[in-house]
């Protein structure tokens, strides 16, 4: 069944009038029950947030291998804020390691924010397990805040399972401590870190504060 972008409209239309997320949602599974396709939404999805949720979950939950949904999102690289890359993240964790990062290197360097912060976010799963190495070499000064973060929370999960690997970068890495400094908060903030890694990293940040 293809949808047309009038008929998702008077879809959202017959919701709640004070509609919510979970609202939008059930009209999603709907549509995935039905298999419809929503191709046409494609040229609208950064005029409404409602369009672009639509569009990329209908699309990605009825594409079944990894490797597909991962090139279905790189023909759609179509975001236009912070969220609308983070939510993509679960579409990609069973992707082949080489695969997504063969896509981060080229993403990292976008001239568009959300691209590059989607280059780091995009590991944020089990898929950077055993990957720090290699996922520690995307790293390089950006001055836009989403991709900052996008960076200081990729240092905080690979913290969880490689923290010595981490802690032992930070202290040779060139970054800005603007970002260093993000990692350390949010690897503070983890419950999957140890107390004991968390002093480590804290008792990091005068001697990145002076370097940099």
């Amino acid at each position: 069944m293809k949808l047309t972008t009038e008929q998702v409209q008077k879809d959202l239309d017959n919701l709640p009038e004070h509609y919510k997320t979970a609202d939008v949602d059930r009209l999603i599974r709907q549509y995935i029950k039905q298999k419809a396709d929503v191709s046409e939404l494609r040229p609208h999805i950064l005029t409404r947030q409602q369009f672009h949720r639509i569009y990329f979950y209908v699309s990605l939950d009825q594409i079944k291998e990894a490797d597909r949904r991962m090139a279905f999102i790189h023909e759609n690289l179509l975001f236009s804020d912070w969220w609308h890359t983070d939510q993509l993240i679960r579409y990609v964790e069973d992707l082949d390691f080489n695969t997504a990062l063969g896509y981060a290197k080229g993403y990292i360097h976008s001239e568009d924010p959300f691209i590059r912060r989607w280059g780091y976010v995009l590991f944020i799963s089990r898929l950077c397990r055993g990957h720090e190495k290699e996922l520690l070499q995307l790293m390089h000064n950006d001055e836009e805040y989403y991709v900052q973060m996008a960076q200081a929370w990729l240092l905080a999960e690979l913290s969880i399972y490689e923290p010595k690997a981490v802690y032992d970068w930070l202290r040779k890495n060139d970054l800005k401590y603007n970002i260093c400094g993000k990692a350390i908060q949010k690897i503070c903030d983890s419950f999957r870190i140890s107390q004991d890694w968390k002093a480590e990293f804290k008792e990091l940040r005068p001697e990145l504060r002076e370097r940099k």
